[in-house]
C-alpha cells in the first residue's frame, strides 16, 4: 500500500478529486492532509473522509525538521502539492527526493515562478493572448515550478475566453488527470 500526504492552502478541489479517486483503492491511500492555512476548506475533508489533518505554521515549516518525523510516522511515499502556496524547504526536498509533486495551472516553463498561482496565472495567459493553456504536473525541487515535468495537458483558448473561462478549462484538466498521474507514478496503473 502506497501512502500519500496532500498539502493544500485553499478549498482543495484537486485534493477532493484525489481522495475520491483512491477512496476504495487497495494500492494507494491518502493518509494525511496538511495545510498552512487554519481556515482552509481542504481541512474539512479530514473528518469527512476520516483522514488526519495538520496545520503548519511558518516557523515550524522552515526552521525545524519536525515535519519529516510526522511524514515518516504516517509512512508517506509521496507528497502531493495541490494548491500549496509556500516554497518547499530544502530539507524536505532532500528527505523526499523525487517524492514530492506539484500541479501548476499553466504549461510550464511559461507562467511559473513566485507569485504565479491561481488567477494570477490565468490573467497573465489572457493578457498574453495565448491560443492554448493547460496544466503541468512536475517534481518539486528548491525553486518554484522548476522541477522536471512529469505530465502536461493543454486546452485551446478562444479569443473570447476571459481569465475565469481559462481557469475553468484548466481546472477540468487538473481534476481529470491529476489523480490518474499519481496512480501511474505509484502503481503503474491509472
Amino acid at each position: 500500500m502506497k501512502k500519500i500526504a496532500i498539502f493544500a492552502s485553499g478549498q482543495g478541489s484537486n485534493a477532493r478529486k484525489i481522495i475520491e479517486h483512491f477512496q476504495d483503492n487497495d494500492q494507494v491511500d491518502v493518509r494525511l492532509i496538511i495545510s498552512n492555512e487554519k481556515d482552509a476548506g481542504v481541512l474539512s475533508m479530514g473528518p469527512e473522509f476520516v483522514i488526519p489533518t495538520k496545520i503548519l505554521n511558518r516557523k515550524e515549516f522552515y526552521d525545524t525538521e519536525t515535519l519529516v518525523q510526522d511524514l515518516r510516522k504516517y509512512e508517506i511515499d509521496l507528497i502531493v502539492l495541490a494548491g500549496f502556496l509556500w516554497l518547499i524547504p530544502a530539507y524536505l526536498v532532500k528527505h523526499f527526493r523525487r517524492k514530492i509533486i506539484n500541479i501548476h495551472p499553466a504549461l510550464l516553463p511559461k507562467y511559473g515562478g513566485k507569485g504565479m498561482y491561481g488567477m494570477n496565472v490565468h490573467r497573465a495567459v489572457h493578457a498574453a493572448k495565448e491560443k492554448e493553456s493547460g496544466m503541468t504536473i512536475h517534481y518539486v525541487n528548491n525553486e518554484y515550478d522548476k522541477g522536471a515535468v512529469i505530465f502536461q495537458k493543454s486546452c485551446l483558448i478562444s479569443p473570447s475566453d476571459q481569465p475565469e473561462d481559462i481557469a475553468a478549462k484548466v481546472l477540468k484538466l487538473e481534476h481529470q488527470y491529476f489523480p490518474r498521474v499519481i496512480s501511474k507514478l505509484l502503481t503503474g496503473n491509472t
